[in-house]
């Protein structure tokens, strides 16, 4: 072979990286456009009730676009699926492009919404069956480098250009990585998924190589999916496949991981990976007082995120998941209470405002250590934890989850800067980050260098088969919920 498996990995996950960088220029969109529509000069008009939805309804239509690429994804495999799911985002910013009202503005806004959407867990599901376990946590976190730069393109190409000329920036990621995507094999994981080992074990080698590891991880998998072969060709009505979906809700198999899902929703919304961008002006200008250098501290703040997403990437491989997450996850809620003491203490004439440098220095350093941890672990933990035989309905239900915590992010931050202010909103949003890292410490199992396959088996068994057995592991394992 030409070039060596991690070489053609790179080449495959390069195509959700560059729609990973196309999210995060729809979610920092609002930066520019939101100026923009309130300038005297703005060719269309609206108040600030529809500017707050054009900002928030990204996370509402996320959820069709996680819904249907967990119905894609499962019908006509992972590529088709991760090609047809880009056309939408496409069409959106030529939308936002040749807007001449805000029924035209919100249309693209939903489109870009729906692609965001499908992106996020479709593309950790292709990085997790397309990469091998020692890079999987590499590139899963490098898709929150890659909207890292989203993000800062957004930012830099919005404050010398308009909104419009920034739509069409935002179309080069999506048609390059349609591009890539055309020149992928199916997912071997999903081709075995549907029996056809002959084709999956083809793209397999062609992904991974043809040592003994990759040998033996490919045979375990296989092994799983042959296991299912006679249950799952009698289960072929519709009715059936409903009430298959329904017996999902008393597997814990299923529940397990949707409940790690859900508190890492939450944490990935209150840690502010996509608050902050949508907002970064405003919070920026309360914490600094001084408008004239906003726009720099944003970009410095954004190079920082952007490399603490890389530098995480590193350390990923190095270090444990739940080491990094947290500590990195603590030291960022103390630093982000010390800017709330801070500003509260400012606010009401405590200590003097004359030291602005102070807060956004410290502001600064929370998002140098959030994204080492807290942004990138929880978008990994999406292409791990769902078991091959429950990842459409998990990635449905992981849509659902992170669509309502995005949405209501997004809806809720504008009033509550009203109305508590930078710091209050730093403050609730520090105590629910603590509580998803309490959750997180009692549920959340260790996954690195962990194939897919001994993850499922962790949560059908209770530990890690590959580990060695303790007294008491040979009893009974069921994957019903005992009630």
């Amino acid at each position: 072979m030409m070039f060596s498996p991690a070489v053609r990995q790179s080449w495959a996950v390069s195509g959700v990286l560059l729609n990973m960088l196309g999210q995060g220029m729809v979610l920092s969109f609002p930066v520019v456009l939101l100026p923009g529509l309130k300038a005297d000069d703005s060719t269309i008009k609206t108040d600030l009730e529809t500017m707050s939805w054009l900002s928030s309804v990204v996370g509402l239509a996320c959820f069709p676009g996680y819904l249907i690429s967990a119905f894609f994804m499962e019908l006509w495999g992972r590529k088709t699926a991760h090609a047809m799911v880009i056309l939408p985002g496409t069409l959106g910013w030529l939308l936002i492009y040749f807007a001449t009202d805000v029924t035209t503005l919100m249309a693209g806004r939903i489109l870009g919404g729906f692609t965001a959407g499908a992106s996020t867990t479709l593309g950790a599901v292709i990085i997790g069956e397309y990469t091998s376990p020692q890079l999987r946590g590499m590139f899963l976190n490098l898709k929150t480098a890659a909207v890292c730069v989203g993000n800062t393109l957004v930012h830099i190409v919005g404050h010398f250009y308009t909104w419009r000329t920034v739509a069409i920036f935002g179309l080069a990621p999506h048609v390059i990585a349609f591009g890539i995507i055309c020149t992928w094999p199916e997912s071997p994981t999903w081709l075995a998924a549907k029996f056809k080992f002959q084709q999956s074990e083809k793209a397999w080698l062609w992904l991974r190589g043809d040592d003994q590891n990759s040998r033996n991880e490919y045979g375990s998998m296989t092994k799983a999916q042959k296991q299912r072969l006679s249950e799952i060709r009698e289960k072929s009505s519709f009715q059936r496949h409903v009430v298959i979906f329904l017996q999902k809700f008393t597997r814990k198999d299923f529940l397990k991981p949707l409940l790690i899902i859900l508190f890492a929703a939450i944490l990935l919304e209150t840690c502010g990976r996509h608050i902050f961008p949508a907002y970064a002006l405003r919070i920026i200008e309360e914490i600094s007082g001084d408008k004239s250098r906003t726009f720099y501290y944003m970009i410095i703040i954004d190079l920082i995120t952007t490399f603490s997403s890389m530098f995480s990437s590193a350390l990923v491989r190095m270090l444990k998941r739940r080491t990094l997450l947290f500590v990195t996850g603590g030291a960022s809620i103390a630093v982000l209470m010390a800017i709330c003491t801070y500003l509260y203490l400012s606010a009401i004439d405590v200590i003097s405002k004359d030291r602005a440098w102070l807060p956004v220095s410290m502001l600064m350093l929370y998002f140098l250590l959030a994204n080492l941890g807290c942004t990138p672990i929880p978008l990994a933990l999406l292409g791990e934890v769902f078991p091959v035989a429950h990842r459409g309905a998990g990635s449905a239900m992981s849509g659902l989850t992170l669509s309502i915590c995005l949405m209501v992010a997004l809806k809720v931050t504008p009033a509550m800067l009203e109305s508590v202010k930078v710091y209050g909103t730093f403050a609730i949003f520090g105590v629910a980050m603590g509580l998803s890292l309490v959750v997180f410490y009692f549920i959340l199992p260790e996954t690195k260098d962990r194939t897919l396959q001994e993850i499922e088996d962790f949560f059908n068994h209770g530990r890690f088969l590959s580990d060695k057995k303790v007294p008491g592991d040979d009893e009974e394992n069921t994957t019903m919920l005992k009630i």
